[in-house]
């Protein structure tokens, strides 16, 4: 089960090093070059109080992925033995936050740990209850103690973002390598990145590699996704395309739009994975859709140029002009946009208006 409001905490402005944004691009007719791609920051979610599905995870599916992605999730921790604790998960995820903080409230008199780190989430994010970081940092610490492998993870974050106290970078390190250690997926991938920023540990990126497989095998899909970059750039392992597109491919199921772009490029390009046009041109209108400028800046070219897909110069420019307004310009598409009648800019404009919500 997924909590309805979970908590947002911050991995912190980590950048992997010798690494572009994601702007890989489309050979368009000019023959335009791919450029380098990297895993980007990206805010992780704490699941308190997760059980385990009933169902076993999907197998893996044609393009996507997302996974946001909804992406499967880590691995839940293991469901107590008690049954109340299903009781106070199903009100947190309801949204009945002032019962859950009831029922957590008297499991964690008894030293349920689980209790402990729901009342953490609940004082941490004013979920039923008036935001208290001193609370929630001693609720997190006493389940922590405990060896719950989530509070350990959410102090973590707390310690680097030095909320409820200052920051205290070598506490979270070692929070997040014990909650790594228990099989914390977000540990992994978080402790990955201070080890590629190199500046709160050393710079490792082969360990930093170690940890986003660790991640990634449990189902995280931003550790896939970074992972897969190290894969194709040759940081912190050998060069290797196939497993690259394997983790794209996964990543893009759970909806990581960085992942749905970098997989449908490689699918068209037919790079470490069999050409398909048809299926990338789906990925990007998906990725379009979910405002990747990258996305629709590509979609552009292969709607103008009909690549993949049939010649739609009023769609494609549309995208154009949308990508544009995110920064993601492109003189080449200008010129396409210039070559246009009057009305047929005028349709374009309007399009573009709609989508971006200034008509």
């Amino acid at each position: 089960m997924k909590p309805a409001r979970p908590i947002i905490v911050l991995a912190g402005a980590l950048l992997l090093a010798a690494s572009a944004q994601a702007q890989t691009a489309i050979t368009p007719p000019a023959a335009e070059k791919p450029a380098e791609s990297k895993p980007t920051k990206t805010e992780t979610r704490h699941k308190p109080f997760a059980t385990k599905k009933t169902a076993g995870p999907a197998a893996p599916a044609a393009p996507k992925p997302s996974p946001s992605p909804a992406s499967p999730t880590p691995p839940a921790s293991p469901v107590p033995d008690n049954p109340n604790v299903d009781l106070v998960y199903g009100a947190y995820q309801r949204g009945q936050y002032k019962t859950a903080l009831d029922l957590a409230a008297a499991r964690a008199q008894t030293g349920d740990t689980k209790a402990m780190t729901m009342l953490g989430e609940l004082y941490a994010n004013a979920l039923g209850v008036k935001r208290d970081y001193a609370k929630a940092i001693d609720w997190y610490k006493r389940a922590s103690d405990g060896g719950d492998r989530e509070a350990m993870f959410a102090l973590a974050m707390m310690r680097l973002a030095g909320r409820g106290g200052p920051v205290d970078r070598d506490a979270a390190v070692r929070l997040l390598a014990s909650a790594a250690k228990l099989g914390e997926p977000k540990a992994a991938y978080n402790l990955a990145l201070l080890y590629i920023d190199g500046q709160t540990l050393p710079q490792d990126l082969k360990r930093a590699a170690e940890l986003l497989r660790v991640a990634a095998d449990a189902g995280n899909p931003e550790a896939q996704y970074a992972l897969a970059t190290f894969y194709k750039e040759g940081t912190g392992v050998e060069k290797d395309p196939e497993k690259a597109v394997r983790l794209l491919q996964a990543a893009s199921l759970a909806d990581n739009v960085d992942a749905e772009v970098e997989y449908a490029i490689a699918l068209f390009n037919g790079t470490g994975t069999p050409k398909n046009q048809a299926a990338a041109v789906a990925l990007l209108r998906k990725a379009a859709r979910q405002n990747s400028p990258i996305a629709q800046n590509r979609l552009a070219r292969v709607l103008i140029y009909g690549m993949g897909a049939p010649v739609d110069k009023i769609e494609g420019l549309k995208w154009h002009l949308v990508a544009k307004t995110a920064g993601k310009g492109d003189p080449e598409l200008d010129e396409e946009f210039a070559k246009l009648t009057p009305a047929e800019r005028a349709k374009v404009d309007e399009s573009a208006r709609h989508w971006l919500g200034t008509k």
